[in-house]
């Protein structure tokens, strides 16, 4: 954004400010106002006068620098760095006379853009990370839902299918304004997917439209492949799966490799193998046989990300542990994936209870019957010694851990 220079006649203010023996001395100053990229830069100031002027910025950030004068024209250089903060910044230009003052305003874009959207901070840990994430929201019910009654010729036919309205960017920024940090995207991508695996350009474009808006609020992103369960299970015994869940994750690897860190990607959403082991049947050899197929996809997933190029390379993953369950997360059957980014938290999902959590009130599902209120001493000590065993076996060792 540069001053309007060949505007000056048009912009030019002429104010009456000193006295001399001839009467009025006029000060024509040719600018009314200054706008600066977040690169910073320099601007010319000109100011017609006789008078005995002085020209000081309001914030040190903005530098006034006399550059001399020609034909009663004082000129004055206005230099700006570049602007470190993700907010726009503002000073005053304060030009000064005896009996006269005028302050002219100077605006510099925020860095946020560059600095939070494309930039990958080398020194940042996934611990800090996670930690920047804070409180987060799913975007559920949108990109994610499915159903062969949806008609497949438009992606709002999707995003509106299960009762959401379209998604718009306002949304999106009532979410950061409420407080939440992260925003998880999940998506169904065989939605719009062609016979080889060609994910649809109109559901990338929505899914990056979303991306956007949720960085340009400052929210850490988190976009997945949800409720592709029945294909996904199968990518550990089938090529043709296997040829599939890497097609999806090359595709958004593709579109995403210019994103910095506040995107994160995770492989899939609560994968687990109860046709072969679930803690109520199933032998020890079969619990491996289960866990192992969910470590196989973790290490399929990584090793798809860090070979895609761009930010991916350091890009900081979240990995699925068996059904997501919390007790999972530090069995000894977990195994965290090779990564030679070393950027890997695990993910893991948190409702208990279960009665409170997922069921309505008196909705009764064989197992349970849904209650409508939590927080008795007895409950918050369970979630309290829950969250203690996370630490204990997986923070204290140097495992970040992102709950839902």
């Amino acid at each position: 954004m540069k001053t309007l220079l060949s505007c000056m006649i048009i912009l030019t203010f002429v104010l009456s400010a000193c006295s001399d023996s001839d009467g009025k001395t006029e000060i024509d100053i040719q600018q009314t106002s200054f706008n600066f990229a977040k690169e910073g830069g320099s601007e010319m100031l000109y100011i017609l006068t006789q008078a005995d002027i002085t020209v000081r910025s309001s914030e040190t950030w903005c530098q006034v620098t006399v550059q001399g004068s020609s034909q009663n024209t004082q000129q004055y250089k206005i230099t700006v760095g570049a602007n470190p903060l993700q907010e726009i910044r503002h000073a005053k230009l304060i030009v000064s006379a005896e009996g006269f003052e005028k302050e002219i305003p100077v605006e510099q874009e925020a860095s946020f853009e560059e600095k939070g959207k494309y930039i990958v901070r080398e020194n940042l840990t996934t611990r800090q990370l996670v930690d920047e994430m804070g409180l987060g929201i799913n975007l559920g019910n949108t990109l994610d839902a499915t159903g062969d009654w949806i008609n497949p010729s438009s992606i709002s036919n999707y995003e509106t299918a299960w009762g959401s309205p379209i998604i718009t960017k306002k949304m999106i920024e009532g979410y950061a304004k409420a407080g939440y940090s992260s925003l998880r995207i999940p998506v169904s991508w065989s939605n719009m997917m062609s016979d080889d695996y060609k994910i649809h350009p109109d559901l990338m474009d929505r899914v990056e439209t979303i991306l956007n808006w949720t960085l340009d609020c400052g929210m850490v992103a988190i976009i997945n492949v949800h409720h592709e369960n029945e294909w996904v299970k199968k990518v550990p015994t089938d090529n043709e799966a296997k040829k599939k869940f890497t097609s999806v994750w090359e595709q958004v690897c593709k579109r995403s490799k210019k994103y910095g860190d506040q995107l994160m990607f995770e492989p899939m959403n609560e994968i687990g193998y109860d046709e072969i082991w679930t803690p109520w049947g199933g032998t020890q050899n079969d619990k491996a046989k289960a866990f192992g197929y969910v470590n196989e996809l973790n290490q399929l997933f990584v090793d798809i990300v860090r070979a895609s190029g761009g930010n991916n390379a350091k890009r900081h993953l979240l990995m699925e542990v068996y059904n997501t369950g919390l007790e999972y997360a530090y069995d000894p059957l977990t195994k965290i994936p090779n990564d030679p980014a070393n950027r890997i938290a695990v993910t893991m999902h948190y409702y208990t209870p279960a009665t409170f959590a997922i069921l309505g009130n008196g909705v009764d599902a064989g197992w349970g019957i849904g209650v409508p209120s939590w927080g008795t001493t007895e409950e918050f000590k369970e979630l309290n010694d829950n969250m203690d065993l996370l630490k204990v076996n997986l923070v204290d060792k140097g495992i970040p851990v992102h709950c839902w």
